[in-house]
């Protein structure tokens, strides 16, 4: 069992979870959830607070009851789905198995490159000094999932990344990392280069000159 697996499971089993598992299914109330839980309606709210915080659930229009006010509905949010779902890790990962028995090692890493120009697209390149710039780039690494920590030493800035958040494809497919160092290259300005550690836990790594 992976550790994405154990984590929802894990996930599932807490009330938080379990109201979760409820809305992704319909939208409901307050009232509804607290009796399919058998909980009460403030011990629901309480709960349903904590995950509008964390960005997990939201209000959805009022639902209109026999009898009195219409009592609003929750649903999950669509970055809730996509946190809890596998699919796009399993299904990058295959796709990426297709186009390596499809392509050289070359053509691949030029596929990763152009997919990293396309998402820098979205993110507009910033101003402001170098560090600055490599700043941004770090948050832009961290944005996809990643923890990082800008380093500078001997003329050169490394943005050293803790884990990976492409380590599932980038186990069986290095050329990945070519996306985000293109991706990197483009928001800083000037070129980056690729020192990541591959292997079974695979590491971030990228460089750039500090002038």
């Amino acid at each position: 069992m992976n550790s994405v697996t154990r984590w929802n499971r894990k996930f599932y089993a807490s009330t938080r979870g379990r109201i979760v598992g409820l809305l992704r299914r319909a939208a409901l109330t307050v009232d509804q959830i607290a009796r399919a839980l058998h909980l009460t309606d403030n011990a629901v709210r309480a709960h349903l607070a904590s995950l509008e915080r964390d960005g997990l659930v939201e209000q959805d229009a009022p639902k209109r009851g026999s009898v009195g006010k219409p009592a609003h509905t929750y649903r999950v949010t669509d970055e809730t789905n996509q946190l809890l779902s596998r699919a796009y890790v399993v299904v990058f990962a295959r796709l990426l198995d297709v186009l390596a028995e499809r392509m050289s090692h070359t053509e691949l890493e030029a596929l990763m490159q152009s997919v990293g120009k396309r998402l820098a697209e979205e993110n507009p390149r910033t101003s402001g000094t170098r560090r600055e710039r490599v700043d941004r780039a770090a948050a832009l690494l961290e944005e996809l999932g990643g923890a990082t920590a800008v380093e500078e030493h001997d003329g050169v800035f490394r943005i050293r990344g803790f884990g990976c958040p492409l380590g599932a494809a980038v186990r069986g497919h290095p050329e990945v990392c070519a996306s985000v160092e293109t991706l990197l290259s483009e928001a800083v300005g000037a070129p980056v280069r690729e020192c990541c550690e591959h292997g079974d836990r695979p590491q971030c790594c990228f460089e750039v000159a500090a002038h």
